[in-house]
């Protein structure tokens, strides 16, 4: 390719040169040269700030991540199938697919910086005569991801409080209409945040980071100090397999979805990576970093947690709906105690909840620029005053807002919708590692010149772990859809898959009727259009 080509794309044709190697500091909004001709290169202008850096992104995705305060969150359903060895087994079998998966989109983050992510990367890397259907339909199955993971991490943030007040004042029963409530106060403070704050986000996220790794001392110590452990053949044998499942087997990858849910959202540096200055570069080392620090202290965390069970029938049972609240209670034999505790892991989780409305908001404002969903004109604004989309914002959290109140009629309905997101997640991801690699296999140095970024795996490094993220993948997907038990009632039945499949139709209907009119897709380069 020349080094000087002229584009043409949905903002018009624009001069555009490869980008340098060097990070030199250039001016307006804490971009370096290097963002700014990556930009021009895929036809988009620069219209937010770039105030992240590695240590505040790191923060960012590693508190978003919340692995070990999110695994004791949802400790229940990997505990009833496998059990302590389940835990353990799949965790370990989760930390190395969420690692190939997080490999293959940091490849293509570095490729195309890009804050639509896997819509954006699937519309240069597929088919011409496809592109446009599979990047609409990534596009709204990422924004839908997004948004249930935003009403999900907020909902159990509502329950922990709630959890919290049965805790200290047992006469205390909790109604849904009280915990819809308490999520609109959690989701208040969140918009807080990402609004009038907005601009310490970076500097808060860099002290999230050390909550986060300091909290899980403060978490760890006395637990194992105060509690009575478990034996190592309780902890790394004993399965269970109490969904009734016909095998251990089915009962252990049913299980997995705890570990998987707390490995989720590792792509949300690439929905912020027109926020960060040089982000071909700092994407994808943010992301590697982050699962792999997230990985440690989980696991740590969970194996302290397993040592330390105590009456686990009582812990299973506990009125407070979270296991791990009445494994504290025991171990410290203190109400005080474990109140503090189960506080530092809910400010942890609101925290989680800050950094998942940023990224939504950024990839719904982002599909919108790209003309992807209705009223885009608006959703697509950005403040002038504060370079925030503010617009997106405030959808997001109507959005948020709305799914809250089926969870006054009914909580089964409730989290049917937020479960989606798991589900959601890796259809996004299992696109564009399809396309990734089949161009890799092809190797036709005229349909498949790619623009390789700064960071990349390489010719027989990447096909691997491209295939490995694509089992994985496909299997924590398809799991996801599976129930806690096999004999199901309406309230136990998990009815993600119902509610997938109704996202996926209203996608690709809305594309028919609308999208593939009024969408205008990505910047795609004249070479890749002779394929």
């Amino acid at each position: 390719m020349d080094d000087k080509t002229m584009e043409s794309g949905a903002s018009g044709a624009v001069e555009i040169s490869e980008p340098h190697n060097s990070p030199a500091n250039s001016e307006g909004k804490g971009n370096t040269a290097r963002d700014d001709e990556e930009m021009a290169y895929y036809g988009k202008k620069q219209q937010l700030k770039r105030d992240f850096g590695f240590l505040s992104i790191t923060g960012f995705v590693g508190s978003l991540l919340s692995t070990w305060e999110g695994m004791l969150s949802v400790f229940l359903l990997g505990f009833q199938n496998g059990g302590p060895a389940g835990l353990i087994y799949g965790y370990i079998f989760c930390f190395f697919g969420t690692l190939m998966v997080v490999a293959s989109l940091a490849e293509m983050a570095s490729m195309m910086p890009l804050s639509g992510g896997q819509y954006h990367w699937v519309s240069i890397l597929a088919p011409a005569r496809s592109a446009k259907f599979l990047s609409y339909i990534t596009g709204w199955l990422t924004v839908i991801g997004w948004q249930a993971g935003q009403a999900s991490v907020s909902f159990i943030s509502a329950q922990m409080i709630q959890g919290l007040i049965v805790l200290n004042h047992p006469d205390y029963s909790p109604t849904r209409w009280q915990g819809t409530l308490i999520f609109y106060g959690v989701i208040a403070f969140i918009v807080f945040i990402n609004t009038f704050l907005a601009r310490w986000l970076p500097k808060i996220e860099g002290l999230v980071l050390c909550i986060h790794i300091l909290g899980f001392f403060a978490i760890l110590i006395p637990l194992v100090y105060l509690a009575p452990h478990g034996s190592t053949n309780d902890v790394f044998t004993t399965f269970i397999n109490g969904g009734g499942w016909d095998t251990n087997g089915l009962s252990f990858f049913v299980g997995i979805t705890t570990s998987v849910f707390s490995f989720l959202g590792a792509d949300s540096a690439c929905h912020m990576t027109e926020e960060i200055r040089n982000a071909s570069t700092i994407v994808p080392w943010a992301m590697i970093s982050t699962v792999v620090l997230n990985g440690v202290l989980g696991f740590g965390m969970l194996i302290a947690i397993l040592f330390c069970l105590g009456d686990i029938e009582d812990a299973l049972k506990s009125p407070t709906g979270f296991p791990f609240i009445e494994i504290f209670r025991q171990a410290t034999k203190s109400n005080a105690g474990t109140t503090v505790m189960t506080v530092l892991i809910l400010c942890l989780g609101i925290a989680a909840g800050i950094g998942i409305m940023a990224t939504a908001s950024r990839l719904l404002w982002s599909f919108s620029r790209d003309n992807g969903v209705p009223f885009s004109n608006y959703i697509s604004r950005v403040n002038a005053k504060t370079a925030l989309p503010l617009y997106s914002i405030l959808t997001s959290t109507v959005v948020s807002v709305l799914i809250a109140l089926i969870n006054i009629g009914s909580t089964a309905a409730f989290n049917a919708i937020v479960s989606v997101n798991v589900a959601a997640f890796f259809f996004s991801y299992m696109i564009p590692i399809v396309l990734l690699l089949h161009k890799r296999l092809r190797n036709d140095p005229v349909k498949d010149n790619i623009r390789w970024g700064p960071w990349k795996m390489g010719p027989i490094v990447g096909p691997i772990v491209n295939v490995g993220a694509m089992i994985y993948s496909i299997i924590a997907m398809f799991f996801s859809f599976f129930p806690a038990v096999e004999k199901v009632t309406p309230v136990t039945m998990n009815w993600s898959c119902l509610i997938f499949g109704a996202a996926v139709m209203f996608s690709v209907g809305f594309y028919v009727f609308i999208g593939r009119h009024s969408y205008k897709w990505p910047i795609v380069d004249t070479i890749r259009r002779n394929q």
